[in-house]
């Protein structure tokens, strides 16, 4: 037995000394890992739905000190509400959300998204892969929302919030009130951070003058866009006879890089 030991121990130290005198260093996962691009979802929603069902004042404070500006953008620009400094504009907040219909969607959106960890993954590995295409790109403040069917996801500055009520599922009742059932498709977690990316990348890639711009060259930008969030998600999730034309361009010209594809708004070389 002492034997078998003092052998296993000299062919251990033999390995380590072959590896060091080599000047090979295994890496750990962790050093391999880049902090900075992993996301961890900020749950605003949750502050709002206690304050929403409730009424309770601290939630609303809360929502005001650590998130002003994703409580500005709710209140003045997704709801229409008003100014958000306007001494009345709580209670205008309160009312508005105590319609039934909206009551049974943040019930509805804090039961499905109870836990987010799938998300978290999803988006930080997303990240991690554009980082080797695009290396400046940064990850910005990822929060969650209710907004009131209004919206799917929202772009900020340095942030990007995704409206849970808009991803409750095809199948979910009260949308046949409010979508067809092509919309309905789309309505579900699994296009969350399709959708997500989509957003976030046409904020960073998008065309300066929109309005010199032909319907068509706008959908192939777009369409450059969504395969790009395809080949991130490893899924066709997105489909359509432009990203078609992408993606054959891309195919015949693999000198070009995601970087370039995005960057170059000229888009008479995809016809």
């Amino acid at each position: 037995m002492y034997k078998r030991f003092f052998i296993y121990c000299c062919l251990s130290w033999f390995f380590v000394f072959i590896l060091s005198d080599c000047g090979f260093k295994l890496k750990s996962f962790d050093e391999s890992m880049d902090d900075s691009l992993n996301v961890v979802i900020q749950r605003y929603d949750r502050l709002e739905s206690l304050y929403l069902t409730t009424g309770d004042f601290s939630a609303l404070q809360q929502m005001s000190t650590d998130f002003p500006n994703e409580t500005r953008t709710l209140i003045e620009n997704v709801l229409n509400l008003g100014d958000v400094d306007d001494p009345e504009i709580n209670s205008k907040l309160l009312r508005f959300f105590q319609d039934s219909t909206l009551q049974a969607i943040i019930s509805d959106a804090e039961l499905q998204y109870a836990n987010v960890d799938d998300l978290n993954k999803q988006l930080t590995d997303a990240f991690h892969k554009l980082k080797e295409w695009l290396p400046d790109i940064k990850v910005p403040m990822v929060y969650t929302q209710i907004c009131a069917l209004d919206q799917s996801i929202i772009v900020g500055d340095g942030s990007v919030g995704i409206c849970l009520d808009k991803y409750l599922g095809k199948n979910y009742a009260l949308y046949s009130k409010f979508y067809d059932k092509e919309q309905r498709e789309t309505m579900t977690r699994e296009y969350i951070v399709p959708d997500f990316l989509s957003f976030y990348l046409i904020s960073i890639y998008h065309h300066p003058y929109h309005e010199e711009k032909s319907q068509t060259d706008l959908d192939l930008h777009m369409a450059k866009i969504q395969w790009v969030v395809n080949r991130v998600i490893g899924k066709r999730i997105f489909k359509s006879s432009f990203i078609n034309k992408i993606e054959r361009y891309m195919v015949n010209h693999p000198e070009e890089s995601i970087q370039e594809l995005l960057s170059n708004l000229d888009c008479s070389r995809f016809m």
